[in-house]
């Protein structure tokens, strides 16, 4: 390969470094926003110095990863601060809502040492507890659709980042005071609760992460200098295929194992919360929180930040607009349906109307609705990955537990992830792409629908086993509160068992989340690519829909079905997705073409003093 045509990319795992573009060269070709096209003496067609795979290379040659800058990591270390704050507190939510100050306990919600009873606060049961958190967690990921079209039109998802980190940050002050011994023992602790916490400090939690979560993910992705696949040659002499799907891949399962390294929080607070109190548990995270505003400073200047540009929103109804007016109507869901809606075909057709987008863009809109189809199937995977509402946590409240606290083992979920995604980086993808495999982002999703399937089956036969063995029956919620202080108030099925179901769910985030991340990413227009993000994480708000609208059914005697009717719902669903996008695992995977996108903040502001463009160095 020609030496001024190479940079360096790396196969995960990421340590294996390999040349590919050389980087002085790449930044000579930043300023400009046309892609320059040409052809290698052996006939390759070239784009912006990279040599493009032939067919034949695409079904033969290896694919492997590109390096990613060390940005890319920094930011997944913002977004590990910002989760091990929301779960560590999340994790305890539940439990302080749904149960009563312990009889036995120190009066700031924690439990004696050893004592079969939960820490808690409120004592509002498991309908209140599931209306709230389901509430707390659909505003959390509602929410996000309008600061992801804030952030392409007006602000830029850096800005909305920061901002979403300081609000957090006075909630969570905010959440400690309300969980103070002295507000708890009142008398009248749901009053400052739900006043001072849960209409304040929820809602201000709700909109800080909705500002923060839609950014995050497309800013990393930004950060990648692999935007379309090109051949590289290796030091052994093997032509291999960097692949800009594997490389988003690579670094979005760093960003997710990151995600539940912070998740893990999860286990001291739940802890704190029934060894010392509330308070404690809270304290924790926001300690861990104050990590975030130093560490965004030093990223400011190191970041590809990509300006708002306006919303391609408007665009997109104007090519809807287009298609039904020429017969779309009768093509929807057939092949040639966004025919219509290209300028190229309205011209031909004799318009004369002037268009403010081209042909690709339209295909682009094609790829965002197909994205908009997929997500759709997310919201039974999500309810079957963890249970309905609160029910998890009110099956647990019927186990023995030893001792345990009931909401510990939720945490295995974050727990399994951080141990597995090294595992699928390090040993099954890299296994996969050395013979040639592709697995595909549609087959990918599908085998992590399939196995939460399996793993929530997990949740029903539990419940009917602690339903059968429970001293009060079908009772076995809230068997603490019928029979008499000291007797015992729980089933004989082990609390260890709950562990089954939690893990295998949790490894089935890794191929349904991960994979949406990129999809996400790809296949949205250049300036709705934090709307098309926030729609994904809105997903997760549907989810919490339905939790909040069953919240009356999260309770004795019919948590069984609440775990079994969606469990059947999920596998036929999965049946589906495969069937309905088993396609797209054909087409190629492109980020972008435009080199000019790789510029970094700083390097925009010399080039507005210099006029001409300055060059990155992507490893600072």
């Amino acid at each position: 390969m020609d030496a001024v045509t190479t940079v360096s990319t790396a196969a995960a795992p990421v340590s294996e470094v390999r040349a590919s573009v050389d980087e002085k060269a790449l930044e000579e070709k930043l300023g400009v926003t046309n892609a320059t096209r040409g052809v290698t003496e052996d006939g390759h067609e070239t784009l912006n110095g990279l040599i493009l795979p032939t067919e034949e290379e695409k079904s033969t040659l290896r694919r492997v990863a590109g390096a990613m800058p060390t940005s890319c990591y920094y930011l997944c270390a913002v977004e590990f601060a910002e989760r091990a704050s929301y779960y560590g507190c999340n994790q305890v939510y539940k439990n302080f809502i749904r149960a009563p100050l312990p009889p036995d306990g120190n009066g700031a919600g924690a439990t004696a040492p050893g004592s079969e009873y939960t820490a808690g606060a409120l004592g509002q049961g498991s309908v209140v507890a599931t209306a709230m958190t389901e509430a707390f967690k659909f505003l959390a990921y509602a929410l996000p659709i309008y600061f992801g079209w804030l952030a392409d039109t007006k602000y830029g998802r850096f800005k909305l980042i920061c901002w979403g980190v300081a609000v957090c940050g006075v909630a969570h002050i905010i959440m400690i005071i309300s969980s103070l011994p002295p507000v708890l023992q009142s008398g009248k602790a749901i009053g400052p609760f739900a006043l001072s916490l849960w209409y304040i400090t929820q809602n201000m939690l709700s909109i800080g992460a909705a500002q923060f979560k839609p950014n995050i993910s497309p800013t990393i992705i930004d950060q990648s200098p692999h935007k379309i696949a090109h051949v590289i040659t290796e030091k052994s002499g093997e032509r291999v295929i960097v692949d800009p799907e594997e490389s988003v891949n690579s670094v979005m399962l760093w960003f997710y194992l990151l995600i539940n390294v912070g998740a893990c929080f999860g286990i001291p607070t739940t802890y704190l919360a029934k060894l010392v109190g509330y308070w404690a548990a809270y304290l924790i995270p926001t300690i861990l929180y104050l990590l975030l505003p130093p560490l965004l400073w030093y990223l400011n200047p190191r970041l590809v930040k990509q300006p708002p540009g306006g919303s391609d929103l408007g665009n997109v109804f104007k090519v809807l607009g287009d298609i039904f007016a020429h017969g779309g109507l009768k093509k929807i869901g057939r092949k040639g349906f966004w025919e219509a809606g290209k300028p190229s075909v309205r011209r031909a057709a004799g318009s004369t109307k002037v268009y403010s987008y081209d042909d690709q863009f339209v295909n682009d809109v094609r790829r965002t609705f197909q994205a908009c189809g997929i997500f759709l199937f997310s919201p039974i995977w999500q309810i079957n990955d963890g249970g309905l509402g609160a029910a998890a946590n009110a099956l647990t409240a019927g186990m023995d537990t030893n001792g345990l606290p009931n909401d510990l083992l939720d945490n295995l979920n974050s727990v399994a992830i951080v141990l597995f995604v090294p595992v699928m980086n390090h040993l099954i993808y890299p296994f996969l792409r050395k013979r040639g495999i592709k697995w595909g982002p549609i087959s990918r999703m599908t085998f992590g629908f399939a196995l939460g399937t399996i793993g929530s089956i997990g949740f029903s036969v539990l419940q009917y086993f602690v339903y059968k063995t429970s001293p009060c029956g079908w009772n076995a919620t809230t068997c603490a509160d019928i029979v008499p202080v000291g007797e015992t108030s729980v089933s004989s099925v082990s609390y260890a068992y709950y562990a089954i179901p939690i893990v295998l769910t949790a490894i089935s985030e890794i191929f349904v989340n991960v994979t949406a991340y990129g999809i996400a990413y790809s296949r949205a227009p250049k300036n709705m690519k934090g709307l098309v993000a926030s729609l994904n994480l809105a997903m997760t708000a549907v989810s919490a829909a339905i939790g909040l609208a069953t919240s009356d059914a999260i309770q004795d005697p019919y948590l069984i079905w609440a775990f079994a009717g969606p469990t059947i719902i999920g596998a036929v669903f999965t049946v589906v997705f495969w069937f309905t996008f088993k396609h797209i695992d054909k087409e190629e995977f492109v980020l972008s073409t435009d080199f000019a996108e790789l510029k970094k903040d700083s390097d925009r502001e010399s080039d507005e003093e210099k006029v001409a463009p300055k060059v990155i160095d992507e490893k600072s």
